[in-house]
């Protein structure tokens, strides 16, 4: 069990604010004493936990996926294990782990001690636990605001969302993985390191985050509406079983699109195409229950 942990919150997430002192609270009700930090910019998390490392048994991130994300680097340098307080919209690096969205519970996986290895998505240099995207993710996360997140919370992404599909159309790229290069036209392009995404859909029916690959699919419709009848799919990684999703497992990928296009890596913009698509395997040592996913 940890004595002495980093706890860097962010504060500017939708419940970041109010659950802080809380997270402080239930962490010295654990015997772990807390060194809280602020942190102004995503950017500045990693340096951050390095630059402490010497002083603590792990790093304690609250926050969404977008600001654990951003501490993957910062730990891995330091060589310390991650534990996760999920604060987020979607969650979905907490829900993969089988980590508690109360803070009580999560708090309670983190004194504990047992820790799990897991895997690294890693896109032109940037790193993700869920899903690394271009296309219809890609422009929701560009039109979700921070403002929307914080007072619509899941509403907000459900109308933004909304609004995407209705202007959606499909553009053009080449794929390339070990095996094959394939053209396609399509709406959206995904790379899946962990098991959910998007607020609980499943990557793929088998995905897990520490199986040394990844999983990309490949929405190759006409029409965006037609999103709708394979929701249930989605929801259950079944969706490479529709003709119209092309899905494949690979440890490298490529893509590149005639215009550079966005990328959305756990909920933040992150590069652009050309992109290259690769793993860490067991890079990321975090706290999770003994029944995690």
């Amino acid at each position: 069990m940890p004595r002495r942990a980093l706890l860097i919150v962010n504060t500017k997430s939708r419940s970041g604010a109010a659950q802080c002192d809380l997270a402080i609270e239930r962490l010295k009700a654990h015997d772990i004493e807390p060194v809280h930090l602020e942190c102004g910019r995503r950017e500045e998390l990693s340096p951050l936990i390095v630059e402490h490392a010497g002083n603590v048994d792990c790093a304690i991130v609250g926050g969404g996926d977008g600001t654990i994300n951003a501490a993957a680097f910062g730990v891995i340098e330091a060589g310390l294990p991650l534990g996760i307080l999920p604060m987020g919209t979607a969650n979905d690096l907490a829900r993969t782990l089988g980590i508690p969205f109360d803070l009580d519970g999560a708090a309670d996986v983190i004194a504990d001690g047992i820790t799990r290895k897991i895997d690294l998505g890693i896109v032109n240099g940037e790193p993700f636990f869920n899903v690394a995207s271009l296309g219809l993710s890609a422009q929701l996360a560009q039109k979700l605001t921070r403002d929307i997140k914080r007072r619509w919370g899941r509403l907000g992404y459900a109308l933004v969302a909304l609004n995407v599909l209705f202007h959606a159309k499909p553009f053009r790229a080449t794929i390339t993985s070990e095996t094959e290069t394939v053209r396609v036209r399509t709406l959206q392009i995904a790379v899946g390191n962990g098991r959910f995404y998007g607020g609980g859909n499943a990557v793929e029916k088998d995905a897990a985050i520490d199986d040394q690959h990844l999983d990309l699919y490949s929405l190759e419709l006409d029409r965006a509406w037609k999103l709708a009848l394979m929701a249930r799919s989605f929801r259950y990684g079944q969706h490479g079983a529709w003709r119209e999703v092309r899905a494949v497992r690979a440890q490298e990928f490529d893509i590149r699109t005639r215009k550079p296009r966005p990328i959305n890596a756990d909920g933040e913009i992150v590069t652009r195409t050309p992109a290259h698509f690769s793993i860490r395997p067991a890079a990321v040592t975090v706290f999770a229950p003994k029944t995690g996913a």
